[in-house]
């Protein structure tokens, strides 16, 4: 197609008719040199254009109907995870109506309220001159309550709320605490978290057919240790301390108890580590079998000469482990247990 000298000779269809058969032209010239174009690279051994699939994000706004989908479908009942409140709504109807009952209609709400208690300890003074003092109800332990420091807790390392957004968000409900009381909220006062944490494991570890342990990696107080899991489908816990061995795992296990016992488990598992017969001798033959805890038991190692404790067959070092095991078994710890682990050596006991 040869197009006129002078456009503007041509009237607006025949304009456009131009622009229309130029648009085709280009587009099938464009289309013949992206075809020269693979040949080219074909021939040159070169990777031709990818075959680039559409993203599919369309369809990936649209919901996928379940399987069994027929017809409409609605999200299935809804279940509180608390106690349900009934309030019964009256309706306004005229004289003659016939009642028929209740249609039910669940709202789930959520009440953040703040609360302040001024309590008013009775105080007497006996006729011994001794005063009494009315005691605070159960659970309050400073002038924050049990549910604050909950909210508190559970917002900071559940929610990972930071510092400022904790306090700006109490403050905002009504609360009069500042950031130094939020940190001693979170820091000060964890002795029963701590003891309810063992009370976990012994129950864990007396009960278990099995538990799984492994350890990684961690950092306390700026110093690199050991993080170790213990646990299975029932509980789970978690010890940092610092170095990976097995001397340490036994701590572990100990769940809290300090004291050190030397008894038949013990003995035999002295055995199976081949300590020499004379120290084993030495311990066995020793009226002292329970030491309250490591100082003590350190002074009887010390005064039945058995020492070193640096490697993993030292005399001293094995008669500890010894000694552990037989704390745990003393306790009725890991009766019969089995031990799921990565096959690492600190983990190597019992079962």
């Amino acid at each position: 197609m040869v197009p006129p000298a002078d456009p503007d000779t041509l009237s607006l269809a025949e304009l456009k008719a131009l622009v229309s058969a130029l648009l085709g032209k280009v587009a099938e010239l464009e289309r013949t040199v992206a075809a020269q174009r693979e040949e080219i690279a074909r021939l040159k051994g070169l990777k031709g254009r990818p075959a680039i699939k559409p993203s599919g994000m369309e369809q990936a706004t649209e919901p996928k109907l379940p399987r069994n989908h027929h017809g409409r479908g609605g999200r299935g009942k809804v279940v509180p995870r608390v106690a349900v409140e009934a309030r019964v709504l009256r309706a306004t109807v005229p004289s003659g109506s016939r009642f028929q009952g209740y249609q039910d209609f669940l709202t789930q709400d959520l009440v953040l309220r703040t609360e302040a208690v001024r309590y008013r300890r009775e105080r007497w003074i006996t006729p011994e001159g001794r005063l009494v003092v009315a005691p605070l109800p159960g659970g309050v332990d400073g002038h924050f309550g049990p549910e604050l420091r909950r909210y508190v807790l559970a917002q900071y390392h559940q929610g990972q709320t930071t510092m400022p957004r904790l306090v700006a968000q109490l403050q905002a409900v009504g609360i009069a605490i500042s950031k130094r009381q939020v940190i001693r909220l979170l820091i000060a006062g964890q002795q029963p978290f701590l003891d309810e944490s063992q009370q976990v494991l012994r129950a864990g570890l007396a009960s278990a057919a099995w538990i799984t342990v492994d350890d990684t990696g961690a950092r306390h107080r700026a110093v690199n240790g050991v993080c170790t899991q213990i646990g299975n489908d029932h509980f789970a816990c978690f010890g940092t301390t610092a170095s990976k061995s097995r001397l340490n795992f036994l701590e572990l296990l100990r769940a809290g108890h300090g004291d050190y016992v030397v008894n038949a488990e013990a003995l035999a598992y002295m055995r199976e580590r081949a300590l020499a017969g004379p120290v084993i001798a030495r311990l066995a033959g020793d009226p002292q079998r329970v030491f309250p805890d490591q100082a003590a038991w350190a002074a009887h190692l010390e005064r039945l000469d058995i020492r070193g404790m640096e490697g993993s067959l030292a005399p001293a070092r094995l008669a500890t482990e010894g000694a552990l095991w037989g704390a745990i078994k003393a306790h009725g710890l890991l009766p019969g247990t089995v031990i799921v682990s990565d096959d690492a050596g600190q983990f190597a006991l019992g079962e």
